[in-house]
Formats: structure tokens, C-alpha cells, sequence
């Protein structure tokens, strides 16, 4: 455990990041976190307000097996399937984290304090199979700070629609395009629209739509290089930050228009945009870029916690990095465009990676859970 002065000289910077209207939510969860302590600590002394999981955490949190012996071995006794298996635990955890959080949710009327839990990924081309899942995840969990993650695929765009229409909080995970997230945001305002319509109180139902950043930079950097002209290689580490600028701007459009003005009349609350995927892959770049570059009011950034701690120790806040750099970030694009890169290509590639790396994860979490059953004895299937 750290000690008080530690907590208050590593809270400055996360301090000031809050300060200017950033919730710092981590991106990951285990078993070991919850019960060590450790989850809670982060909360008091490192201004975490919430938590985000996804079917990668979950493989590496549970795959290694540390901290869920027991309920293994109850499940195996009782001989239940793989599936459920891991929809057991994985909720439980969950169900802990949000236990943790539940005074956060309390002092923030809802807006943080939250733990999102992911549709199986499995599901993600499927519209009425991703509804069917969240109404199961959220009642699994059954606490009011859940938020169930559904991916911004075509087929999500209607469960999205359809989830929040029922009064569940919704985080919109794997945006990549500016054009998809406008999607995204009509989406959560269509599904308000039918909440309202069917009675649900508004002020219940939060959501945020995760716009994923430096998987943006790994893969436009890697085709920058290999133009390698000086125009080209200036323009590295540049894609992702315009790409999220650009973002916030059509958030602005969107929730400054009239439509939304109507249901914020009722209640409702803005859809966040959550800046994920924070964590820098390049070493070449400041393992803070994605935080001190993509400081705005009213967003979320769930990080790793190596970059929570890079934040603390050396992170960079110097207020609002995003409003009033829409011309140069829609300069970047375009420059990157020019080089014969296409964002539509790049965007488009990176959906299906992202959801092809969760169903594998989420492969990886059923095969490792299903050794361990058969390794007491039961079959798991």
C-alpha cells in the first residue's frame, strides 16, 4: 500500500485531468484487483471513477486462474457448461467492481461510478441475439452502475437503439470512423426517444461511445512508412489525435442540435465520448500522448493502469487540447489522404480487427476455462 504523502504527490496530475472534466475510468479488471484492495485504493487515491472490461481482460484476468480457484471448482461440481461458466465469473466480477464503485455512482447522480460489461463478441453481426445478451448481462449483474458494452458494428447500431430504448446504460465499444460514430449518436438519441416514449425515467440511462485511438496511429503510421517520403513521415503520430478531434466536434454538433435539446427538456443524459485504447504502442511517443493531447470537458479516458501511472508521474494536463483544433486535425486527414492512404480503408480494416481480436480473447477465455473444469473432473460441455 502506498502511503498518504505517495497518494497525494501521484493525485496532482490526475487531480488537475478531473478537474478539467475528464473522468478517468480503468481499463482493466481481475479477481486479484477486487480482492486485494487494489481497486479500491486507485479509487481514493488516484481518481478513478469507473472500470471497463472486455473480452481480452477477462482472457488474461481468468485464463491465468489466480483468484478464481474456488468458483471453479463449485461450477465444475455442479457441471455446468463452458459458457456459463465463464458468464459466472465473469459477472461476478463485475457485480464486485460496481460494489466498489457504488459510492462514486451515489455522489455523481449516475454519471460515473460505472463498470461496463461486453455482449458476448461472438455476437456482434447479430442485432436480436446482442439485445437478448445485454437484457441477460444486465440482470446478471443487477446493479443500477452496470453499463453493457455493444459494439458499434451495423447490426449494433439497432441493439443499441433497442437496449437504451429499454432504460439500460449502454458504453458503445470498437468506434472508428467519424462516420460510424454519428451513427453511434443516433443511435443512443433514437433509443431515448423510445425510452421516453415507453415511460422510462430519462435520467436513468447514461451511456459513453468509445472511440479507440492508437490503433488508429499503429496502423496509418505503418503505411506512412512505407511511403517514406518526409511529407509522409511527418505526418506519423498525428492520425489518431486529429481522427478523436474530429470526434469531439461532431459530439458538439450533434448534442448543441435541436433534437437533443428536446430530450435534454426531459431528462436525458449527453453520451460521452470515452477515448479508448489509450495506451501508446509506439515507444517512439510519450506514453501520455493519448491523455495530455485529448484533455475535454465532458469526455471519458479509460486507460491501462501503466498509463494511469504515466499520467500521475508525468503526465502533461494544460486544459482543453481539443476544442479549436478541427481545421488543423481535418488537414492532417486529408494530408494522409493525399499520400493515397485511404481513412475508409483504414477505418473499415480496423472494425473487423477489432472485433476478430475480442471473439479470439473470448476463444482463448472458453478453451482455458474449459481445461480447468475438465481438470476437476467434470467435462464442461
Amino acid at each position: 500500500m502506498i502511503t498518504v504523502t505517495e497518494a497525494a504527490a501521484t493525485a496532482v496530475t490526475l487531480k488537475r485531468l478531473s478537474d478539467e472534466g475528464v473522468s478517468i475510468w480503468l481499463d482493466d479488471l481481475s479477481r486479484k484487483r477486487i480482492a486485494s484492495g487494489n481497486l479500491a485504493e486507485l479509487v481514493e487515491t488516484k481518481h478513478v471513477v469507473g472500470v471497463t472490461t472486455n473480452p481480452s481482460i477477462f482472457q488474461a484476468a481468468i485464463g491465468s486462474g489466480e483468484g478464481y480457484e474456488e468458483q471453479l471448482a463449485e461450477l465444475a461440481v455442479r457441471g455446468v457448461t463452458v459458457d456459463e461458466a465463464v458468464r459466472m465469473m465473469t459477472t461476478a466480477d463485475v457485480r464486485a467492481a460496481a460494489d466498489i464503485l457504488r459510492p462514486v455512482y451515489d455522489a455523481t447522480a449516475g454519471r460515473d461510478g460505472r463498470v461496463s460489461i461486453e455482449v458476448d463478441p461472438r455476437l456482434a453481426h447479430h442485432t436480436a441475439a446482442t439485445v437478448a445478451e445485454a437484457k441477460q448481462l444486465a440482470w446478471l449483474v443487477d446493479r443500477p452502475n452496470v453499463m453493457i458494452k455493444i459494439p458499434a458494428t451495423e447490426a449494433g447500431l439497432p441493439a443499441i437503439t433497442e437496449v437504451v430504448g429499454l432504460g439500460i446504460s449502454v458504453n458503445v465499444t470498437l468506434i472508428f470512423s467519424l462516420e460510424r460514430y454519428r451513427a453511434v449518436m443516433d443511435a443512443y438519441l433514437a433509443g431515448l426517444e423510445k425510452a421516453q416514449a415507453s415511460g422510462v425515467d430519462l435520467a436513468t440511462v447514461h451511456s459513453v461511445a468509445s472511440f479507440f485511438v492508437s490503433r488508429v496511429d499503429s496502423e496509418i503510421d505503418k503505411r506512412l512508412g512505407k511511403v517514406g517520403t518526409d511529407e509522409a513521415l511527418a505526418l506519423k503520430g498525428r492520425a489518431a489525435l486529429a481522427n478523436a478531434r474530429l470526434a469531439y466536434e461532431a459530439y458538439e454538433d450533434v448534442f448543441g442540435a435541436s433534437r437533443w435539446t428536446a430530450l435534454a427538456t426531459a431528462g436525458a443524459n449527453k453520451q460521452r465520448p470515452l477515448w479508448a485504447s489509450t495506451g501508446v504502442k509506439d515507444p517512439a511517443y510519450k506514453d501520455t500522448l493519448y491523455v495530455d493531447e485529448l484533455v475535454a470537458p465532458g469526455t471519458v479516458n479509460t486507460m491501462p493502469e501503466a498509463t494511469l501511472d504515466a499520467t500521475a508521474d508525468h503526465g502533461d494536463i494544460h486544459g482543453d487540447a481539443v476544442s479549436g483544433g478541427y481545421a488543423q486535425a481535418r488537414a492532417d486527414l486529408a494530408a494522409v489522404e493525399r499520400l493515397g492512404i485511404s481513412y475508409d480503408e483504414v477505418v473499415k480494416q480496423l472494425e473487423d480487427e477489432g472485433v476478430s481480436k475480442f471473439e479470439a480473447a473470448w476463444g482463448d477465455l472458453l478453451d482455458a476455462v474449459k481445461v480447468s473444469l475438465s481438470g476437476k473432473g467434470v467435462e464442461g460441455e
